[in-house]
């Protein structure tokens, strides 16, 4: 019975390199010879363009949830993210229209609307970079949850989750396979929660720390990194990770 074994974006790239035939497409003008099924965001790099991102990341699987790597291919009516779509032979793309800079402008303002981005620096510079008016819609929800502390290793408060799936993922097929943690929800409720809304000690998790370190907002955090910024001494500190899991934060 044959096995399968996922393999990392990198050995997909390798391997893409070494026996696909390369296509040629053209990016803001330059032609570049990629490997055939090559995204348009990796093909851009390869020029040395920068495409933004928030959701993607090269340990990942990508899904282009996000949108905010939207680009214009000719031939094409809407906006396409570049780091799902595969290039093809004659490709014509532009990455940084006025249509596409608008679209990533709106996405970050709405992010700032309803989420607190206050430790999510790379969307901070996003922000500055596209001009984007954290102010535009001052009457939209803010997204308000408990800050929880069920367990000795790390925080989670959502309230700062821009639902990237990131941590989803490290936890499932792209790292872990742990499967502690999915989606909840639906339509503005939707979340990053446990099954069955299980305190995390009480799940599958393993606390290797992997969706702590591809989060991008500080929605996870290491739980001694949060009581240093209460400024909690170091014996103080101790006391509490020793002291076990504590009861669910209470609502902001």
């Amino acid at each position: 019975m044959p096995v399968f074994q996922a393999i990392t974006q990198h050995e997909h790239d390798f391997v893409a390199r070494k026996f696909m035939a390369d296509v040629t497409l053209t990016i803001d003008g330059d032609s570049v010879a990629v490997p055939a099924g090559t995204t348009i965001l990796k093909a851009a790099n390869q020029l040395g363009r920068s495409v933004p991102t928030i959701c993607y990341h090269d340990h990942c699987t990508a899904n282009g949830l996000c949108r905010i790597c939207v680009v214009e291919v000719d031939g094409i009516k809407p906006l396409v993210p570049a780091c799902l779509t595969p290039v093809h032979e004659g490709m014509k793309v532009t990455t940084a229209s006025a249509r596409a800079e608008r679209s990533r402008r709106t996405i970050l303002e709405l992010l700032a609307s309803a989420v607190d981005l206050s430790q999510a620096p790379e969307i901070d510079k996003l922000i500055g970079d596209y001009r984007a008016d954290r102010a535009r819609f001052p009457d939209a929800e803010r997204r308000e949850h408990p800050i929880l502390d069920d367990n000795p290793m790390y925080h989670r408060d959502y309230s700062k989750c821009i639902l990237c799936w990131r941590c989803v993922q490290v936890c499932a097929d792209d790292a872990q396979f742990t499967y502690a943690i999915n989606f909840t929800g639906r339509g503005f409720e939707t979340a990053i929660g446990t099954f069955f809304d299980k305190p995390m000690p009480e799940t599958t998790c393993v606390f290797c720390g992997q969706c702590v370190g591809v989060c991008p907002t500080g929605a996870l955090k290491p739980k001694r990194e949060a009581l240093l910024e209460q400024e909690l001494s170091p014996d103080e500190i101790m006391r509490a990770i020793e002291g076990g899991t504590k009861s669910r934060g209470k609502p902001r």
